[in-house]
């Protein structure tokens, strides 16, 4: 397979908990030839999808963990297949990168995850697809609407809708004289949709992260939980990993989401659950392969790329 990876630049990665990493490793173990694409290397010339690519070998260390052979252009039909693993922000570039990755999939070239499911699927507005399973919450950038939800749920989470790592996340209730400033910082004064969402305290035994691929879960997730010094599990925020099996509950969530997900062309998700409620999904460049394989000795890239090879 000629495999092509989009993604942030690899030397500002963290190679023990980076997932693309892992399906760079595994790609590599399966001896395909695999590329290296930034998103600023995208480009299209009379409507022909290219980009500017870099063979890759990787080693699986901390440091020296890459070497890139020079670069060329190179047209996107080119390839078999061309995973999109640039993280968030969601911001009129990474729609224009799925413009471009969309045509090389007009042309025959495998793209994961499927860029027009890539838009469709904001991460943390798709749950409103899944009410039965969420918290309560309004959505919307009308700061007056968005008191009047806090002023209805009390104790609750603000967030931008484009963001991840914990990033711009406030806890907050109706009795924070701080609200009003909250709500103008994250809604930059009612331009940017954002969400309120009803705080869940069982936050305190981690947010779960599911991972599926084609619609199927991994019997694990990890529970990402809070330091003491934050109320957020991210573990870019402080937040520690702990490995826990799948209850009666999380399968239930995954069989109401994957096979949507799936219908959609997203080869690869991760869902948060957070007690019994789905709070997010995942579909640009979810994390934790590495952490679940060392926990559960699983290759959850490995079954990735099983599941490419079977679709080519």
């Amino acid at each position: 397979m000629k495999l092509a990876v989009v993604m942030d630049p690899i030397e500002s990665i963290n190679p023990k908990k980076d997932s693309t990493f892992a399906m760079l490793l595994a790609a590599q173990k399966r001896g395909h030839e695999v590329s290296y694409i930034r998103s600023d290397g995208l480009f299209t010339a009379g409507g022909q999808p290219a980009a500017l690519c870099q063979t890759i070998q990787v080693v699986d260390q901390a440091h020296d963990y890459f070497s890139l052979e020079p670069v060329e252009s190179r047209a996107l039909n080119t390839f078999d297949c061309i995973a999109m693993r640039k993280d968030p922000p969601f911001d009129m570039e990474y729609i224009m990168d799925t413009y471009i990755l969309e045509l090389a999939e007009k042309q025959g070239v495998l793209v994961f995850n499927k860029p027009q499911a890539l838009r469709d699927a904001n991460e943390k507005f798709f749950t409103e697809f899944f009410t039965e399973f969420t918290p309560a919450n309004r959505i919307s950038r009308n700061p007056d609407l968005l008191r009047q939800a806090v002023h209805d749920l009390d104790e609750v989470i603000i967030k931008p809708m484009d963001g991840m790592g914990g990033q711009s996340i406030f806890k907050t209730s109706k009795q924070d004289k701080n609200l009003n400033v909250i709500l103008e910082t994250v809604t930059k004064n009612g331009s940017q949709t954002t969400i309120v969402q009803k705080f869940i305290p069982e936050i305190s035994a981690g947010d779960k992260r599911i991972l599926l691929i084609n619609g199927k879960p991994v019997p694990y997730a990890l529970a990402r939980i809070p330091s003491d010094q934050d109320f957020r599990g991210n573990l870019a925020k402080g937040g520690t990993g702990q490995g826990v099996d799948l209850n009666p509950r999380d399968y239930a969530i995954c069989e109401a989401v994957g096979p949507v997900l799936n219908s959609m062309g997203i080869v690869f998700a991760g869902i948060d659950v957070i007690g019994d409620y789905l709070t997010e999904i995942n579909v640009t460049s979810p994390t934790c392969i590495r952490e679940l394989d060392a926990l559960y000795h699983l290759d959850i890239a490995g079954d990735l790329m099983d599941s490419l090879e079977a679709q080519l």
